[in-house]
């Protein structure tokens, strides 16, 4: 069973995690909509992640809607000590399985208590608020307004620490005025490079940057160039692009996701990959080549 302790750690909020986490995403149904297709396999990924190491766990209960948070709860609970459990509100599924904003401060409100619930917690130790201005990546415009509210819980003994999701340097400018932020979660891959400078600021803050997508989202990156270094240093291609992530800075903490855990401990393996300086400086081209088509 391979074990990530080769990842580092960092600080997340008042908490020190392994590098290398689990994002729940992918256990729930096609589209992140419904049940899993195999209910005992997904429990299994849950279970393989916490005996591997993972202490940071990523997730939503507007994922299924539900679905996610209830089956970290039976895989887990009663939770070890060290586990950490990050949820995000900010949307709602519709009936179809579309993703809508929902950041109003009642249903923040119930998007706090639907996660304490499913989960079986008396507070969550990190909730992300995930910013819904558009359909596809961040957009402007203030979030001073549910932010207060989700201060607002966390006054109220509910939430421990805030984080943002899906955010601009401004907004996160504008959160930090109005919170203490402890985590940022963005689009950011070997590929996705908007954030570099971000991701060095808030490094300079001590503030934890979470990218999803980490190894491309549901289209993964396909990469002539990954793959000839995968090749060479005798690896699969999503773990070369976890490795490269784990060497770009000290404060990025990794969420991969999986529904199998055959994948799982591959992803896991990513830990103890060494990426030559010549190595990582053909990977860093990747970017740039991205940038140019």
């Amino acid at each position: 069973m391979p074990t990530i302790d080769t990842s580092g750690t960092f600080k997340l909020a008042d908490r020190t995690v392994k590098r290398l986490g689990f994002g729940a995403m992918q256990l729930a149904g096609p589209g992140v909509f419904g049940p899993p297709k195999d209910r005992d396999a997904a429990l299994a990924v849950l279970r393989e992640a916490v005996a591997s190491g993972v202490n940071h766990i990523d997730t939503s209960d507007f994922y299924g809607p539900h679905v996610t948070n209830l089956l970290i709860r039976e895989a887990l609970a009663p939770y070890p000590d060290d586990l950490l459990i990050v949820t995000k509100i900010g949307a709602r599924r519709g009936e179809d399985g579309s993703w809508l904003p929902a950041f109003s401060p009642e249903e923040l409100t119930q998007a706090v208590h639907d996660n304490l619930r499913n989960l079986k917690l008396d507070v969550l130790d990190v909730v992300n608020f995930r910013v819904m201005f558009a359909a596809h990546g961040p957009a402007e415009g203030s979030i001073e307004a549910p932010l207060t509210a989700l201060a607002e819980l966390q006054r109220r003994g509910m939430v421990r620490h805030i984080g943002l999701s899906n955010v601009t340097p401004t907004q996160i400018a504008e959160g930090r005025r109005t919170a203490r932020i402890v985590c940022v979660q963005n689009h950011y891959n070997l590929a996705h490079r908007t954030d570099d400078a971000l991701i060095d600021d808030l490094a300079r803050d001590g503030i934890a940057y979470v990218p999803f997508f980490p190894l491309g989202g549901f289209h993964p990156l396909q990469s002539a160039t990954l793959s000839d270094v995968a090749a060479r240093l005798g690896a699969t291609p999503l773990q070369v692009a976890l490795a490269w992530l784990l060497c770009r800075a000290p404060n990025i903490l990794l969420i991969p996701g999986t529904s199998s855990v055959a994948h799982l401990r591959e992803n896991l393996l990513a830990a103890q990959l060494h990426l030559p300086g010549n190595e990582l400086a053909v990977l860093d081209g990747i970017a740039v080549h991205a940038e140019a088509t």
